[in-house]
């Protein structure tokens, strides 16, 4: 169970940047990735945290939600893109996970958003279940099956 300081997750301001970083860095390493390095995860954290198209959720300093905002020219309205979604270990099954993909989807709706999205590895079977739990859908656009593709520059 979540306890009172995590319960309600909020927007981090630029004085919670040493959180932010360390949960980034929590996140690369629980993907046993090694990039990118601390200091480039605290430079580019310093950069969103100041950006109004970004906003970051923290519950505590056990877990951390990103969120890009961008406009849609097929909605005439902002997007979501619910970037990261990350809970320290010590706090997983907590319900931890549940609140800040609820604050997401509350932030994107007082933003005036049309959708929120994501992308989530699909043997990641246990956050597949907890997006869909809380309404978002595995949603082929037909003809077929939508794929995410990415090139690194």
């Amino acid at each position: 169970m979540i306890d009172e300081s995590t319960a309600s997750p909020r927007v981090a301001t630029p004085a919670d940047l040493d959180t932010v970083t360390n949960l980034l860095i929590g996140f690369r390493d629980w993907w046993n990735s090694t990039t990118p390095s601390d200091e480039t995860f605290r430079r580019t954290a310093a950069i969103l945290l100041e950006d109004p198209n970004t906003e970051f959720l923290l519950a505590g300093d056990q877990g951390l939600a990103q969120l890009r905002y961008r406009l849609s020219a097929w909605t005439g309205a902002e997007d979501c893109w619910l970037e990261d979604v990350y809970v320290a270990d010590s706090a997983r099954g907590t319900g931890l996970g549940k609140a800040l993909t609820q604050a997401a989807i509350d932030r994107a709706r007082a933003r005036g958003c049309k959708r929120i999205e994501l992308d989530v590895n699909e043997q990641n079977t246990r956050a597949l279940g907890l997006y869909t739990s809380l309404g978002f859908a595995v949603e082929p656009k037909p003809p077929g099956r939508t794929l995410f593709l990415g090139m690194k520059l």
